[in-house]
C-alpha cells in the first residue's frame, strides 16, 4: 500500500495496544501514556512502574524497511558508545528494534532539556565540536541501505510528486516554470562545488532536535539520518543575516576542526540545501496528508494561499541562491 493510499496508518495505536507492546517486552506499564510531539512517527512516553519512564518510539509503516532503521540504530549506538551526547535506542536481548502486529518500534530512554541559544556563539561552538565528532565516526563507512541527499532525491522527485498530486492545476504553469529554473540553478552550482565526500550524517540537525542540558547539547531523532554532505548538519543552525551567519558558521566550524577538517567548499552547498528542504518539505507534507494528524497540525497546507506563498518563497530563494556563498573570512 502506498503512502498516499494508506489513509490512517497508525489507528491500531490505542492505548491498550501501545502497552500491550511494551508489556511484551518485559515492561510494567503504571498505565500513564503521555503522546510526544511527532508527526513523522508516534512516539509516547510510558510510566514504568518503580522505574523511570522510557520513551516507546512506533515507525510510520512502508516508511524505513527494517534494514534502514537498524541502520541508523547501528549509528547512533555507536555514538553513544564513543561518549557522545545522543540519544541511542535501548538494547534488550542485544536487539534494538522490535515489531507488534505489524509495527515497528523502539525503546528510549527519557532525556530532559531545553533548545539550544543559537544566538550565543559559544552555543555554536560547543555544537560544532560534538558535530565534529558525529562526522569523524560517521565518515567511517557508509549507509548500505539508507538513502543519500541529492539533487534528484530531495528536490527532483518531490517537484515532481507534487506537480501530480498537490500543486493546484490553476498554479501548475507558473510553479512549474519556477521550480525548473531553480532546480536547474541549484544543479549548477551543485557541480560547481566538485566531487563532494558524502558521510552518515544526522540529516536532521535543527534546534528542535537538540536538548540544551548541562552546558551541552544532546541530539535526538536521527530518524532522518542519511548519507549526505557534512555542510547538512550545519545550515539549519545558523540564522539572521548575512554578517550574523557568518559569524556564527565561523564559530561553528572552529568548534569543529578541533576533531574533524571541515571541507569548506561545502560552505557553497548552503542556500542550495536550503532550497532542496523547501522542495521536501512541501512533498513531505503532501505524502502524508491522508494522515489526520497532519490535517490537524498543518491546516493551511491544503488551501490556495499555499501556494501563492510558496511561489513567493521560492522567488525569494532564488534571489538568494544568485548572491555570494558564506565564507571564512580567516581562510
Amino acid at each position: 500500500m502506498s503512502e498516499q493510499s494508506q489513509a490512517h496508518p497508525f489507528n491500531k495505536l490505542t492505548p491498550d495496544f501501545i502497552l500491550d507492546a511494551i508489556e511484551a517486552l518485559g515492561f510494567y506499564s503504571d498505565g500513564r501514556i503521555l503522546t510526544l510531539n511527532s508527526y513523522e512517527n508516534r512516539v509516547y512516553q510510558i510510566g514504568i512502574e518503580e522505574q523511570q519512564p522510557i520513551i516507546a518510539k512506533f515507525y510510520r509503516p512502508e516508511r524505513w524497511t527494517q534494514e534502514q532503521i537498524l541502520e541508523e540504530h547501528e549509528f547512533t549506538t555507536e555514538l553513544a558508545e564513543s561518549e557522545l551526547p545522543v540519544v541511542a535506542p535501548l538494547s534488550l536481548h542485544s536487539k534494538t528494534l522490535f515489531e507488534y502486529d505489524g509495527f515497528y518500534y523502539a525503546l528510549y530512554p527519557r532525556k530532559g532539556g531545553h533548545a539550544p541559544e543559537l544566538d550565543d556563539l559559544d552555543s555554536l561552538f560547543t555544537l560544532g565540536r560534538f558535530i565534529g565528532r558525529i562526522h569523524a565516526l560517521g565518515e567511517i563507512k557508509p549507509y548500505q541501505f539508507r538513502p543519500s541527499l541529492t539533487v534528484e532525491t530531495f528536490g527532483q522527485q518531490s517537484f515532481e510528486y507534487l506537480m501530480e498530486h498537490a500543486v493546484p492545476r490553476e498554479y501548475h504553469l507558473p510553479y512549474r516554470t519556477l521550480a525548473e529554473d531553480i532546480l536547474k540553478e541549484v544543479g549548477k552550482q551543485w557541480q560547481a562545488v566538485g566531487e563532494l565526500d558524502y558521510i552518515r550524517t544526522h540529516g536532521d540537525c535543527h534546534i528542535g532536535n537538540i536538548l540544551w542540558r548541562d552546558d551541552n547539547p544532546h541530539f535526538v531523532d536521527f530518524d532522518d539520518s542519511r548519507m549526505a554532505p557534512a555542510v547538512q548538519d550545519l545550515w539549519m543552525l545558523l540564522s539572521g543575516e548575512r554578517p550574523q551567519k557568518l559569524s556564527q558558521i565561523a564559530e561553528i566550524i572552529e568548534g569543529y576542526e578541533e576533531f574533524q577538517k571541515f571541507p569548506v567548499k561545502q560552505l557553497k552547498l548552503i542556500e542550495p540545501l536550503r532550497t532542496l528542504r523547501m522542495f521536501y518539505h512541501s512533498a513531505w507534507l503532501a505524502k502524508r496528508w491522508s494522515d489526520p494528524a497532519f490535517q490537524q497540525a498543518f491546516p493551511w497546507f491544503d488551501s490556495i494561499r499555499y501556494w501563492e506563498e510558496q511561489i513567493l518563497d521560492l522567488r525569494s530563494q532564488f534571489a538568494e541562491l544568485q548572491e555570494p556563498a558564506l565564507e571564512l573570512l580567516n581562510v
